[in-house]
């Protein structure tokens, strides 16, 4: 069974955790500017008690992270949940996380990268949809963070369906380091592989993060689902070719009705011809409609999207649809 969290309103309490890489190599400065961000937004923040604990790792305890979660989770007057940003290491505390205290205390995350595998478990343990968009992090951007902030909205503050539309501009410089001097470039916007409408339940996130959760009892069924696929700078073609492949192998691809592929970094140097090539040479997925270029990622803007929520998509032509009608 599917459960919606609350949406977050006006005066809500949000709680920022660190599961991953901890607060502490967040800046004061961009911590000010971030909690500005959200206050615009009417969302108070409150920082987890462990979120600042730092080890060699540039992470904190197992201990203190799943303290922290569970604290997020469990504390009544907390709304929503937005870990401080990525990192590796947020598979270390699935098997000591108490389900049973997220179940009964459903609410937003959100968050993406190394947030994949939380995100993905907690769906496929609890069945409450999760969410795939900015850490507390990511609103620290002052320039070309307004498409991100308001699919943030669009997803978590409100109930009403929406369509995924192209930015206009994209980014994918340093911008924690200089917040002046940026470089955007003009969005192409999604793009068409395999024409075709579909409509399914979404899992996803960061390839090479969901794919940690092969064959464990974490990872979300495959079954009627529309896969939400990204990768960061990290993975060139072969890399990301190898993940996908090892996510077809798994069971009940057989049943994903359709792929929607996020954008790649510059230094992926993926360029259209070598993505398109990577699907159009597994007939496997000669039926189902694929989509790449989407606005999510590691790039920036990016939009929201629920995982284990709903999307449909349709393709036809140089008409890209990519629309969330349950979140």
């Amino acid at each position: 069974m599917v459960t919606i969290p609350k949406k977050l309103k006006e005066g809500d309490t949000i709680a920022v955790i660190a599961p991953a890489n901890s607060l502490a190599i967040i800046s004061d400065a961009n911590r000010k500017i971030a909690i500005g961000a959200l206050k615009s937004l009417g969302l108070n923040v409150k920082f987890s008690p462990h979120a600042d604990e730092i080890n060699e790792f540039e992470s904190s305890s197992v201990k203190s992270r799943v303290e922290d979660l569970e604290w997020a989770f469990s504390d009544a007057k907390i709304k929503g949940v937005l870990p401080a940003i990525g990192g590796f290491n947020s598979n270390e505390m699935l098997d000591h996380i108490n389900f049973g205290v997220i179940k009964r205390n459903p609410k937003p995350i959100c968050g993406f990268s190394d947030i994949t595998a939380l995100q993905d478990s907690i769906f496929a343990r609890t069945g409450i949809v999760t969410y795939s968009g900015p850490t507390f992090s990511a609103f620290a951007m002052e320039k070309g963070n307004e498409y991100t902030i308001d699919y943030f909205r669009k997803c978590l503050m409100s109930n009403e369906p929406y369509e995924i539309l192209p930015s206009k501009e994209w980014s994918d410089d340093h911008w924690y380091r200089d917040q002046e001097n940026r470089k955007f470039l003009r969005n192409e916007g999604p793009k068409i592989i395999n024409e075709g409408s579909a409509k399914g339940t979404i899992i996803g996130g960061n390839l090479c993060t969901l794919n940690l959760l092969q064959g464990t009892k974490y990872m979300p069924s495959l079954e009627g689902s529309i896969l939400f696929l990204e990768d960061d700078s990290e993975s060139k073609p072969a890399t990301f070719i190898r993940d996908f492949q090892s996510l077809m192998h798994q069971p009940g691809f057989d049943e994903v009705k359709g792929i929607v592929i996020g954008r790649f970094q510059v230094e992926s140097e993926f360029p259209d011809n070598l993505i398109r090539k990577m699907i159009t040479d597994r007939p496997e997925l000669n039926d189902i409609p694929v989509i790449f270029n989407a606005d999510f990622g590691h790039t920036s803007p990016m939009a929201t999207f629920p995982i284990g929520g709903t999307a449909e998509l349709k393709a036809d032509g140089d008409n890209a649809s990519i629309k969330i009608v349950e979140h």
